[in-house]
């Protein structure tokens, strides 16, 4: 972990000197076009929510929820009493 950190403090260190050994001109220039690629890809974001927000119909239908259970075409009952069954026919076959 610590050989990683080291490696990664290096290469930080050469951008940095890299970066210092621009001129003074082309780190505006940089800058200022990263500035308006991040302004570009706000506007973009922001004028995507606006248009699928205006473009939705406020159509949301609600409903009640359902219980599965009951929309099957089982009875629930069949299968209540189903050890108490078993059992009375373990002590019937005994006999």
């Amino acid at each position: 972990m610590k050989k990683i950190r080291k490696n990664m403090g290096r290469y930080f260190d050469k951008l940095d000197d890299r970066w210092r050994a621009l001129p003074l001109r082309k780190q505006h220039l940089y800058i200022l076009y990263f500035f308006v690629g991040y302004l570009l890809l706000t506007a973009g974001v922001i004028f995507k929510v606006w248009y699928d927000t205006a473009k939705s119909g406020n159509d949301m239908v609600i409903e009640h929820i359902e219980n599965p259970i009951l929309k099957k075409n089982e009875s629930p009952a069949k299968w209540q009493d189903t050890i108490s069954t078993i059992l009375k026919n373990k002590f019937y076959e005994r006999k």
